[in-house]
């Protein structure tokens, strides 16, 4: 199946994944123009009534990029919407997407009917989060348009399964848009994603260690520091399972190889939403940081992803 076309503008087969905190206008549209889908959530927006201001900037100066630029037009956009049941304030940041029409809804955390169904009503485009394929079954039952599948290894809320088998079982029965999730951080990783069948990757926490993010410096700093083998896999801190920085749980002043099970009835989003203030130094990442290897600009990550992109493509061609 041919891509929705506001998907199918992208010039990069790169969404870059909305970040708790951390995803801001200014990150996203270094990211769009760049070529990669720029997201983040609408939870970030903080009173709520920022987030009129946040999309009213993004729209604009990506509209501005394109008439300056006609040959180079910037990607599209997409924001992250909690569907869960605590967040208070999904009506309201809901119906600010709908002024601005943003191309790309990203749902997390439950599928709702009503939601994809506003989506469409003003023309935009749901991908929805899930980690194994009972989500995904449900998720297009109630109108998703896309899945990104969140496997093993992936920053944020993670799921156990192997890439590989997860999106081959969903590409039995579905052939719509897939953005794969799963400790992607290099060019040849973005190209492995599309091998197993997805058509995007979907790379978090190597845009954490850019200029543009809104992370703390040791944190950006702490990601080049470290590898794989400093995340560890938790459900501490907001009840569902995800990704962390080792470091920052050793100086939060627990054993992180001793974790006791959170507990997802405990954690609230909206108004008060994110994790317990006791938590907020906790760093969220997966596993695919080795390959970052210094804080620089978005644009000079993108411009990396795209040279090993184009290298492995070459490599693979060659064989």
């Amino acid at each position: 199946m041919p891509l929705p076309p506001v998907l199918a503008r992208a010039p990069l087969p790169i969404i870059g994944a909305p970040l708790f905190i951390i995803s801001h206008p200014k990150l996203v549209i270094e990211q769009c123009k760049a070529g990669v889908i720029g997201s983040m959530p609408a939870l970030n927006a903080r009173p709520a009534t920022q987030l009129d201001e946040w999309l009213a900037e993004i729209t604009e100066t990506l509209a501005a990029w394109d008439r300056d630029h006609p040959e180079q037009p910037a990607a599209p956009f997409a924001i992250n919407q909690i569907v869960h049941k605590s967040n208070d304030r999904l009506e309201h940041d809901m119906a600010v997407c709908a002024k601005y029409k943003v191309p790309i809804v990203i749902s997390s955390l439950g599928a709702r009917v009503e939601v994809n169904q506003a989506v469409h009503g003003w023309g935009g485009v749901v991908l929805h989060d899930i980690i194994n394929n009972t989500h995904a079954h449900k998720a297009i039952e109630k109108g998703a348009d896309g899945l990104i599948p969140v496997a093993a290894g992936a920053g944020g809320h993670a799921g156990v399964k192997s890439p590989f088998a997860l999106v081959a079982e969903i590409r039995e029965w579905f052939d719509g848009p897939i953005a794969l999730s799963g400790a992607i951080g290099t060019g040849a990783g973005v190209l492995g994603a599309l091998a197993c069948g997805a058509d995007f990757a979907y790379v978090g926490s190597a845009f954490i260690a850019t200029e543009e993010a809104r992370a703390a410096d040791a944190y950006k700093q702490c990601i080049v520091d470290c590898t794989s083998d400093d995340i560890v896999y938790s459900s501490l801190f907001t009840g569902v399972h995800g990704n962390y920085l080792k470091p920052s749980i050793r100086n939060a002043g627990l054993d992180p190889d001793k974790l006791p099970e959170g507990d997802i009835s405990t954690m609230q989003f909206g108004s008060a939403g994110g994790p317990k203030k006791a938590w907020k130094d906790i760093w969220g990442c997966g596993q695919g940081i080795g390959a970052v290897k210094a804080v620089v600009p978005v644009a000079e990550m993108v411009a990396r992803l795209k040279r090993e992109y184009d290298q492995a493509r070459r490599r693979v061609c060659a064989a």
